[in-house]
């Protein structure tokens, strides 16, 4: 075989992150004289780096994150000083998902809840976990269109069995009358099987009266409390501040 075969033969056999570095390997074996043993393993390096980026980007884009790209470096700890960080940076570590630990942040609107949520999942994505995202009300109305196509079987497996759950901004929307009975039934089927991330911007107090349930929304929070971090986000918010000094911003140009 000439090159170009060889280049046919490997996209052929799916090998596309060996192809695509053949002809500068061959020259760099050449120019230094490398053992066939060690240009061999180069070329399978090669190709095992290109699917672990391949899979990272298909577990991110299958995540349905909001915002892309929000990390635990773009997150400024300082600026809430209470923050528990030493919990923020143990969670980054994703054993909580391997112990089938949940975690709950609770805390006013812009706090940062959902940046550490998202960066916690992309963190735990790298590490070889799968995650779905949700704001919470959009998750509800894919059980609630799932129930009228007569899916919700599947699509309600699917979200009882990721390893991660990050379900967000629970009270940020008027949620369906059956939301209770579906976060209670979604929170059972996870409890002590995978870990569910929950934010929310109402203390747990509220949720009786936020979800219509309190029955439903007691037996919810002794699941999900019982293997839970919880983290309070605040107290100052990141818009407000930001919305604050724009007028000072402006001002200085």
């Amino acid at each position: 075989m000439n090159l170009v075969e060889i280049d046919r033969a490997l996209r052929k056999l799916r090998l596309s992150g060996m192809a695509d570095v053949l002809d500068i390997r061959i020259q760099g074996a050449a120019a230094e004289r490398q053992p066939h043993v060690d240009f061999l393993s180069a070329l399978v390096g090669d190709e095992l780096l290109r699917r672990q980026d391949r899979l990272l980007a298909r577990r991110i884009k299958q995540a349905g994150f909001r915002d892309g790209g929000k990390t635990l470096d773009s997150f400024d700890l300082d600026f809430n000083k209470k923050t528990n960080r030493q919990l923020v940076y143990e969670l980054a570590t994703a054993r909580f998902i391997e112990r089938r630990e949940d975690v709950l942040f609770l805390g006013p609107p812009g706090t940062g809840k959902s940046h550490l949520a998202q960066a916690l999942g992309l963190s735990a994505i790298q590490q070889g976990h799968r995650v779905l995202y949700r704001e919470a009300h959009v998750l509800l109305d894919e059980l609630a269109d799932a129930t009228l196509e007569k899916r919700r079987k599947e699509v309600m497996t699917d979200f009882a069995t990721v390893p991660l759950l990050i379900i967000d901004d629970l009270g940020m929307r008027k949620l369906p009358t059956t939301a209770a009975e579906d976060l209670l039934e979604l929170i059972m089927r996870r409890y002590e099987r995978a870990s569910t991330l929950l934010t929310s911007n109402r203390p747990v107090e509220d949720w009786g009266k936020l979800l219509g349930d309190t029955a439903a929304v007691s037996a919810l929070l002794d699941r999900l409390l019982h293997h839970a971090h919880v983290l309070q986000c605040g107290p100052r918010s990141w818009r407000t501040h930001h919305a604050a000094n724009l007028p000072k911003a402006a001002a200085s140009q």
